[in-house]
């Protein structure tokens, strides 16, 4: 027999009302407890060539050897996979962070201290990461000298991008807009590698530890 009409289910007004978020019964300061640390994200931005990849790598080896529950998103990385369709322009650059914010985030709430790896050049992109974010969220900035980046220039992005080769490419053909406001300044022509390991590595325990 049909139902009445009167019993038929209501039809919803929007996707969101349909989506029920699952809250599971390990919080996110039980998962602190347990691993010893706080969690959360520390978002290194900076030009091409800066080094933001290169500390974070060893910044994640040395907490690692020291029992830190510690991951890194890289730019490039998610770039090959989950954003893989997304191009650089302006439009391009936002959703990226913009997916890249929500998977920093789901992997803070599960214990982690994530190192986020990104030029992300515009003081709106870095915002709306933090907006996602939220708790524990660290903007750390790691700044060279925009003649020392081209003379590293490891993936030999700078020189393609002066031949034609790469459009909208930071530093060349787009503007990179230093933050007002970091919580922490990494500057990589002054010191070297490992002092500004060292830095981060003391950043974060200063800030991590429970």
């Amino acid at each position: 027999m049909k139902p009445a009409i009167n019993e038929l289910p209501k039809l919803s007004n929007s996707v969101e009302d349909d989506i029920h978020p699952h809250h599971g019964f390990i919080t996110r300061d039980k998962r602190n407890t347990e691993l010893g640390h706080k969690s959360g994200v520390i978002w290194l931005t900076g030009l091409s060539g800066s080094g933001k990849s290169t500390i974070a790598n060893q910044v994640e080896r040395m907490l690692f050897q020291q029992g830190f529950t510690v991951s890194i998103l890289d730019g490039d990385t998610l770039r090959t996979g989950l954003n893989k369709d997304l191009d650089f322009t302006k439009e391009g650059r936002e959703e990226n962070l913009r997916r890249t914010g929500e998977v920093a985030a789901l992997f803070a709430k599960s214990g982690h201290i994530v190192l986020a790896s990104f030029i992300s050049p515009h003081h709106k992109g870095r915002e709306s990461v933090k907006n996602i974010i939220g708790e524990n969220f660290y903007l750390a900035h790691v700044d060279a000298d925009i003649d020392d980046c081209i003379s590293r220039d490891p993936k030999g992005l700078y020189k393609k991008a002066m031949f034609g080769g790469i459009e909208n490419f930071t530093g060349v053909g787009q503007d990179y807009e230093k933050p007002q406001q970091a919580d922490l300044t990494i500057n990589t022509s002054g010191n070297s590698i490992a002092e500004c390991t060292m830095q981060l590595v003391s950043f974060i325990k200063s800030n991590f530890t429970l």
